[in-house]
């Protein structure tokens, strides 16, 4: 499926606002609105403005003010117009003319009756287990508006097997067309005989089924039939799931057989690859393996462990993969889970996603939907979901793409103060995942990420005057304040790299704060007191 970009604003007028100073003569001349401004009207040249419009000031305006509506002939690189604008020195402000709609904001809300549950997707603050936050999720009913997923994107989940049977999983189980069932013949020469439906590494057999519980409960995570009128939503309502089971009866598995289930997905089509499993020892056939699928453009996404420390775990800890650790149902680190242990961090951790009282398929049972798990096990297949659903968007997509889109595009500071710092934290990595945010990132941004490192905002906690320094930075910067539900208190924006927002009207309590332009997405929470 075909990308989907939006745009918040018209893409071929802007609007100025001349200084209390200057009092400008409209006219065109050539086919070029003028304002006999010298530098105002190089631009008006420079971009064909064909035409502006006076905005009056209202009848109660004790001052005569010049604000136009800017048109050109055709549609213009907005934010570096406004930029340029912006720069000449006679303008009170350009900014683009952006749009709005009724405030009754559209998302889509699977018909799943035990969609309730699922708060990791959609938290109101209504999930009793574990202490819910409205808003600590990862925004599927905005992200369902713009993606569902593709048939085409193959998705290997490697674990104890998968229910094949479920019916949640009816039509979604890969199928190896080019193998014939139950023939005893390689048909494909892959190396696997009668392959059908993937493969059983730990028992050397072609029946991937779950017996132990966790792999089912992971596919289901990632793509179990949505909008169906049946149990829960997975996040990808149309990928393949390719089932290869890697651990034993016993939750046990070796190196060697993971190393050999990532080989086989990327040979027989696999675009992405959950590994919701770790060990405690470093090992070369495994990178190796790693390697391999990153080079043949297959995306590793791992779990971080559940120790609650830094000592690394494998895969976590190996190169070119997604790394993941989890949260809580108000945006927390898990610690521990509702079983004991906790997140792990350090640093290898790129993202965070929910992974706590985590609700999915039972393996034993097509009719009990009360099975939940919890793990940084749990939170991968989100993370997963997302690169599917990424995929679905623009197949062309890279693994260090997909990588830099999440990063990118995840909520930093919404989690402990003390430990979701701004920009990267060896806890949170660059935050909690937002699908939504990820499906609408500019593509032409994707290869050029703003480090959001060098972004400062400070002082947090503040007594209402915050300032903003973005190092680096040549492009308009749109900030919106929310409160910690999602209502938006401010909206706006500043032209140069060093600003400050005003918060001292509002009341005490937590805000989030999103920068965003050319290059740069930025969230923190902010703690007025």
């Amino acid at each position: 499926m075909s990308g989907q970009e939006t745009q918040s604003y018209a893409g071929n007028h802007i609007v100025i606002k001349f200084k209390t100073t200057c009092k400008p003569r409209y006219t065109v001349k050539n086919g070029v609105a003028l304002f006999s401004s010298p530098v105002v009207d190089e631009l008006n040249k420079k971009y064909h403005c064909v035409s502006a419009r006076r905005i009056n000031a209202g009848r109660k305006s004790t001052t005569v003010t010049y604000t136009y509506v800017l048109e050109f002939s055709t549609d213009i690189d907005v934010l570096q117009v406004v930029k340029d604008y912006n720069g000449t020195g006679c303008l009170q402000y350009a900014e683009p003319d952006y749009k709005g709609s009724a405030q009754g904001s559209t998302s889509t809300t699977p018909n799943d009756p035990n969609f309730s549950t699922q708060w990791s997707l959609y938290n109101n603050g209504t999930f009793g287990q574990d202490s819910a936050i409205a808003g600590a999720d990862i925004k599927m009913k905005e992200a369902w508006d713009i993606e569902t997923g593709d048939s085409n994107v193959i998705v290997a989940v490697t674990d104890c097997g998968i229910k094949l049977d479920h019916p949640e999983f009816a039509g979604r189980i890969w199928v190896n067309y080019a193998e014939i069932p139950g023939n005893g013949i390689d048909d494909d020469g892959n190396g696997y005989i009668d392959d059908v439906k993937g493969w059983d590494m730990a028992y050397n057999d072609n029946d991937p089924s779950d017996d132990y519980g966790h792999g089912t409960n992971v596919a289901s995570i990632i793509g179990e039939n949505g909008n169906n009128n049946v149990g829960f939503a997975g996040m990808d309502w149309h990928c393949k799931i390719m089932a290869l089971k890697v651990l034993n009866s016993n939750d046990v598995g070796y190196y060697t057989w993971w190393a050999e289930a990532i080989t086989y997905a990327t040979d027989n089509g696999a675009k992405v690859i959950n590994m919701s499993l770790g060990g405690n020892n470093a090992s070369t056939v495994l990178q190796d393996a790693i390697d391999y699928a990153h080079s043949h453009n297959v995306t590793v996404v791992v779990a971080m462990g559940n120790g609650n420390s830094n000592a690394p775990s494998y895969p976590g800890a190996c190169n070119n993969v997604i790394a993941v650790g989890a949260t809580n149902a108000h945006d927390c680190r898990v610690n521990p889970f509702f079983w004991g242990g906790g997140s792990n961090y350090g640093t290898n951790i790129s993202v965070v996603a929910p992974g706590n009282y985590i609700y999915g398929l039972n393996y034993t049972n097509n009719n009990n939907y009360t099975t939940y798990w919890g793990g940084t096990s749990q939170a991968t297949p989100h993370v997963t979901g997302l690169v599917a659903l990424l995929l679905a968007q623009d197949n062309s997509r890279t693994p260090d793409q997909l990588k830099q889109i999440i990063e990118a595009t995840a909520d930093d500071m919404v989690g402990n103060p003390t430990e979701d710092t701004p920009g990267w934290d060896q806890y949170y990595g660059h935050g909690r995942i937002n699908a939504y945010r990820a499906l609408t990132y500019h593509p032409a941004s994707a290869s050029s990420i703003t480090n959001n490192n060098r972004i400062e905002l400070h002082p947090n906690p503040s007594t209402g005057m915050v300032s903003v320094y973005a190092p680096g930075n040549n492009s308009l910067i749109h900030y919106i304040v929310t409160s910690i539900t999602g209502t938006t208190i401010l909206n706006g924006m500043f032209a140069t790299n060093s600003s400050q927002i005003d918060l001292s009207a509002q009341a005490k309590g937590i805000y989030i704060i999103r920068l965003s332009g050319k290059d740069l997405n930025y969230v923190q929470q902010e703690l007025i007191k």
